[in-house]
């Protein structure tokens, strides 16, 4: 099992929600990145999810297709993100990272050599927004080999069959979209997860964890109430942005902002 798997499994194990944190790897600059993850972990982050910047997100709303562009703006490359990830594990070797990003970078540097270099950085998770799992036939088992798993999306508009198909294919946990939009969305609609993720959890051999839209402890709250977790990204990409004048304040601000996401969601 990988590091990932094994940290849901623990957290199912004791009836805790899996609390992830999504932050753009090389925002506001590439120092700052390895002290924001280590400040995720200290405000109770059981998984951390690191944006791999990327010129033409397909599903990003605006605070985290402006945190890719100034992670370009920056140098950030996947190369570079792995480093960032090396670095973060010389300290912490217990916290699980998931990539998020899209296919053209991996294309880029080749099936193969991203495995491996993943694997040896510490990379325990894989999302590719832009992947279908009939198009990850040469990488799936490259990751599997290397106890990386690679996570799929489900979407509200994904047909039962078709979510269906997903889970058969999922490692880790499945994704699923709370709604029909980009990240930071504000049109939350727990009804709609509550129903989409309960037909999901009978056919799902792995946690299912739900991201888009959830800002706050309210709505972190309402939505574990269905789902075996959360994903919070949006709210934290602004953090970093908005203490771009004070790098050195961002560990403690994330710190604290998801920490009380954390409280409420133990509570």
């Amino acid at each position: 099992m990988s590091r990932l798997s094994d940290r849901l499994q623990a957290l199912g194990e004791r009836d805790r929600k899996a609390l992830v944190s999504f932050i753009t790897a090389g925002d506001p600059n590439l120092d700052a990145t390895v002290p924001a993850l280590h400040g995720l972990v200290a405000g109770g982050a059981d998984v951390l999810e690191l944006g791999v910047p990327f010129s033409d997100p397909e599903a990003e709303g605006p605070a985290i297709q402006a945190s890719s562009e100034r992670g370009l703006a920056q140098g950030t490359t996947l190369r570079k993100v792995l480093e960032m990830v090396r670095d973060f594990r010389s300290t912490d070797n217990d916290t699980p990272i998931v990539l998020m990003g899209y296919l053209n970078s991996v294309l880029a540097m080749g099936w193969k050599t991203f495995a491996d270099a993943a694997s040896s950085a510490g990379v325990d998770g894989l999302i590719m927004v832009n992947l279908p799992p009939e198009e990850a036939g040469e990488l799936k088992p490259l990751l599997d080999a290397r106890d990386i798993d690679l996570i799929f999306l489900v979407a509200p508009t994904t047909t039962a069959e078709r979510a269906e198909y997903i889970a058969s294919k999922a490692s880790g946990f499945i994704y699923y979209v709370s709604l029909k939009g980009i990240t930071g969305a504000d049109h939350l609609q727990v009804e709609s997860v509550a129903e989409n993720v309960g037909r999901l959890k009978r056919v799902a051999r792995v946690p299912v964890l739900v991201g888009f839209g959830i800002k706050d402890a309210a709505a972190a709250c309402a939505v574990a109430e269905y789902a075996d977790g959360v994903v919070v990204g949006s709210a934290l990409v602004n953090t970093m942005f908005e203490s771009a004048e004070a790098p050195a304040d961002i560990p403690d601000r994330l710190a604290a902002q998801l920490g009380a996401i954390r409280t409420a969601l133990d509570d």
